[in-house]
């Protein structure tokens, strides 16, 4: 069962025997190098950018050929519709979108609702709306179901999967 695991590679070791040769030192400290990169760039990359996609750090083999992922986040006040800056034709699909808001009232922080464009009472939910008006850029859209506490502000994060 452990011999099909794809992430064998993630692992950095923790303790390495430098030699005290100048040549066989040269190759350790390449191989120490090599080793801490790959290590380092096997992993999620926390960044979450405004107004330009940061890349994830995940490889996506949906096929048999390594995608990417990319994020952005984007802040909002309102629930008015939000540009995505670019078609969802010209993306394979999304792998994760979530969200959450305040309100000025109390304080409180509630969960947004990703994927469904029927008003859950008591929530705001939002998807992804295809713009036939537009050739350039998609929505963000909020649905806002009776009862929702009021918003003051928020932000959602959109990840979807890079063609390169």
């Amino acid at each position: 069962m452990t011999a099909n695991i794809v992430n064998q590679v993630a692992f950095l070791r923790t303790s390495r025997e430098f030699p005290e040769e100048i040549k066989q030192l040269t190759v350790e400290v390449n191989k120490a190098y090599i080793d801490t990169a790959t290590a380092v760039n096997n992993r999620i990359i926390g960044i979450f950018s405004t107004n330009r996609p940061a890349i994830t750090g995940e490889a996506w083999f949906i096929t048999n050929q390594k995608q990417q992922t990319l994020r952005e986040v984007y802040v909002f006040t309102t629930t008015a519709d939000i540009r995505l800056g670019f078609k969802i034709s010209s993306i394979p699909r999304f792998t994760r979108t979530f969200g959450e808001y305040t309100d000025a009232t109390t304080g409180n922080w509630y969960g947004l609702i990703p994927g469904t464009s029927v008003a859950i009472a008591g929530q705001i939910s939002f998807f992804i709306f295809v713009d036939v008006t537009s050739t350039t850029s998609d929505l963000i859209r909020f649905v806002v179901g009776a009862g929702a506490p009021p918003l003051s502000n928020g932000n959602v994060v959109i990840e979807w999967m890079s063609v390169v």
